[in-house]
């Protein structure tokens, strides 16, 4: 019987076939892949030009601001977004990173780009936590409650109503204060230098003033810190002691930086003053300090920020603070560079013994109309470059949106609260008629339609919760 022929040739010219179809296959997609790429690296460039322009322009604003008001810093410009921020040569680096073990460096790079968008940000924002951004967010009280309590005895909020009864005695449902809800804020750290001059009366004109932790306030440091009292940001190690802290004032206001615990809320029970959580920690170790936060704090309700009390002046060899013996703590320069970049970008106005004689002329640093533009050509050019739509407004951060009734939800407080607390004025800010906030606050609010603004986690730019206020329909 004969043998069927051999298929060989069949076969090789399938594969053939087969391996060319591949081919032209791949060679299409590499195409189109560098067609759209090229569209993109085109498209970029043609914006670039115009945004690259304008932050170059406020970069050197930046460099002659840091040069002018920086007590001897000099800024470098990297590029359109970066910049290197010197101290002078022979300056002395006395303070010694013990984790890392070495002392620290004469010189700091920032990416202004990045630091405007960020500190422009607080402006809109809300920094204290409410029922509504618990409400909102995803698993925010399964999750992130539990993450805001001391000594839970969970990882989680297993049991709702455990943890709203530990958090309801601080929890407002929503925002008791609000963006450009005052014109001037002092922010005054606790530095050995503020009794060096007499800022005292200075500090009293402001609206509103914000202090650190233990800081006294009383007539032995009145000519040097003042003694209005309005906000005060605390550590929790400091909310232990918040009776002694707030003694002689029922309407400063208490924010405490991370978490709380039964000891704390039986505390708070006892008082006749406003007392919050602060929104936006990084809850870690080696996030911002006190002061850093109070500036968020402060930007989130003042349209400018005078900052005293910090240690901003060349020459320091150790960190003294103005009621207690001077020991090892902060890194001045670190601190020295970061606030006077925050200075020259318009976040603060940064006033010390060095400074004081200065005439009150804040001419050499960059106005609302050049940080706007810059801002807006800043926010463009990280959204091409990320591949989003670069159409700019309020909400183009918002990762999460939600929305709740305007009337929605209690003040803050419990049933067994003391009776100085109940009868007392505590939940002042949380009823505040919309009628009574100044002109400019009830104008942003408009302007935003009534959304608040919330920090997700820590500072990053892309994760707002969002929340509307709407009468729901029936």
């Amino acid at each position: 019987m004969a043998r069927a022929p051999p298929r060989r040739p069949t076969v090789v010219v399938l594969l053939l076939g087969l391996a060319l179809a591949f081919c032209l296959a791949v060679l299409s997609i590499q195409s189109s892949l560098f067609t759209a790429s090229s569209e993109r690296a085109a498209n970029r460039v043609d914006l670039d030009s115009d945004e690259v322009r304008a932050l170059s322009g406020f970069q050197s604003r930046v460099q002659q601001c840091v040069a002018s008001r920086g007590l001897g810093l000099t800024a470098d410009i990297i590029d359109h977004c970066k910049l290197a921020l010197k101290f002078p040569k022979g300056t002395n680096s006395t303070w010694y990173n013990t984790q890392f073990k070495y002392f620290e460096p004469l010189e700091y790079k920032y990416d202004v780009c990045e630091t405007i968008l960020l500190w422009e940000q607080y402006r809109n924002m809300t920094t204290v936590l409410t029922r509504e951004y618990l409400d909102v967010r995803p698993d925010g009280w399964l999750d992130y409650a539990a993450k805001r309590i001391a000594q839970l005895g969970a990882d989680k909020c297993y049991n709702r109503t455990l943890c709203e009864d530990l958090l309801s005695v601080l929890l407002p449902a929503k925002p008791p204060f609000h963006p450009r809800q005052f014109a001037t804020c002092a922010v005054v750290g606790n530095s050995g230098d503020l009794l060096k001059t007499e800022f005292g009366q200075e500090i009293d004109a402001h609206d509103a003033v914000f202090r650190d932790n233990e800081a006294p306030v009383n007539e032995k440091y009145a000519k040097f810190v003042g003694l209005k009292r309005d906000f005060r940001l605390v550590v929790r190690g400091a909310a232990r002691n918040m009776a002694a802290i707030l003694k002689g004032s029922f309407d400063e206001v208490l924010i405490i930086k991370s978490l709380t615990h039964k000891e704390i809320n039986a505390m708070i029970k006892e008082l006749p003053n406003p007392v919050y959580l602060f929104q936006g920690i990084v809850l870690r170790r080696g996030a911002k300090g006190t002061g850093m936060k109070s500036i968020e704090l402060a930007l989130s309700m003042c349209d400018i920020i005078d900052m005293y009390g910090f240690t901003v002046d060349p020459g320091y060899t150790e960190w003294t603070r103005y009621f207690s013996s001077p020991r090892k703590g902060h890194n001045p320069l670190q601190g020295r560079a970061y606030y006077q970049l925050l200075e020259c970008l318009g976040v603060i106005r940064i006033h010390s013994p060095m400074r004081a004689k200065r005439i009150d002329d804040w001419s050499d640093i960059p106005d609302r109309e050049e940080i706007r533009t810059a801002h807006a050509a800043a926010f463009r050019l990280k959204r091409r470059e990320t591949g989003q739509s670069d159409q700019m407004g309020p909400f183009s951060n918002c990762k999460v949106w939600g929305t709740v009734d305007p009337d929605y939800g209690p003040v803050s407080g419990t049933s067994d609260m003391s009776e100085t607390r109940k009868n007392s004025n505590y939940n002042k800010w949380e009823v505040l008629p919309f009628e009574s906030l100044r002109r400019e606050a009830q104008e942003h609010h408009v302007q935003m339609g009534g959304v608040s603004l919330y920090k997700m986690d820590g500072n990053k730019l892309d994760d707002l919760v969002c929340v509307r206020h709407e009468h729901s329909s029936s």
